[in-house]
């Protein structure tokens, strides 16, 4: 695949101050299902409660190098990288030190593009890296959207869920003001049921409101999602034949497509 960004892979923030909308869960899967169609994935932990290096089977105090690392201490994020038991997939674990990142990054001139230059400093061997924002519009989360081609916004089909989006365009309008002026956006509706009306509701307003700013690609309630954290595998590999893996697997093939796009249009 071209890549967006020259030599950088095609960076994707997964985002909601709202936290319960499947945030970690469809970065680890989206993860996995790029690396199931052979892309190179890595996976960056930015969150304090580093769910999504749980999910992996790391322990959060076995790594001296972590995301917090390379926001605090401009370590190089290569040295933080750790293999993963998945083909294609590899991870940058988080811990609770990366907390301390909200208060000491303002401190610094150009702050934002702190993991920005992380990323763009040394050429990685991925095809899509991929952000797990903490669930707060901070600086760490700032430092993502400063750093991605895309934000993928989770999103539940309900009232306050829906009513979160409204800080968020208003982070984005900043970001772009500030730092990445790129930065596009899609929001991933999650945890749907079909059978309630009130989500049918309001998965047709967002997408009546939003138009394409929405994918496709919906990911329904499905409790094997919540099983394989606790196997410590994505759902690709702990349920291959689910609906979870079946969807995000989807999700995978819209998001290739929309790569491919993105690197058309900014070649012509």
């Amino acid at each position: 695949m071209e890549r967006v960004r020259g030599n950088m892979a095609f960076t994707i923030a997964m985002s909601n101050e709202k936290g319960g909308v499947a945030k970690t869960t469809s970065t680890l899967s989206l993860g996995a299902a790029l690396a199931e169609l052979d892309h190179r994935v890595l996976l960056i932990d930015l969150d304090p409660q580093s769910n999504l290096s749980l999910a992996m089977g790391f322990e959060t105090g076995e790594a001296e190098i972590t995301s917090a690392s390379v926001l605090i201490d401009n370590v190089a994020l290569k040295t933080a990288i750790r293999k993963t038991e998945v083909k294609n997939l590899d991870i940058v674990t988080s811990n609770a030190r990366i907390e301390t990142a909200e208060q000491f990054l303002p401190m610094r001139s150009h702050y934002m593009a702190t993991l920005h230059n992380a990323l763009q400093t040394e050429e990685l061997p991925y095809d899509y890296a991929l952000l797990d924002c903490p669930p707060a519009l901070g600086a760490i989360t700032l430092n993502a959207l400063s750093a991605a081609d895309l934000l993928i916004i989770p999103t539940q089909a309900e009232y306050f869920s829906a009513y979160a989006l409204r800080n968020m365009m208003g982070t984005i309008r900043r970001v772009r003001q500030e730092s990445n002026p790129n930065l596009a956006y899609r929001i991933l509706v999650t945890l749907l049921d079909r059978r309630n009306r009130t989500h049918r509701n309001i998965f047709e307003q967002l997408q009546a409101t939003f138009g394409q700013g929405v994918f496709t690609t919906v990911i329904e309630v499905d409790t094997k999602l919540r099983e394989s954290p606790i196997a410590g595998v994505p759902i690709t590999q702990y349920k291959p034949t689910s609906r979870g893996s079946q969807q995000y697997r989807v999700l995978a093939q819209e998001l290739i497509e929309y790569a491919k796009e993105e690197a058309n249009r900014q070649a012509a």
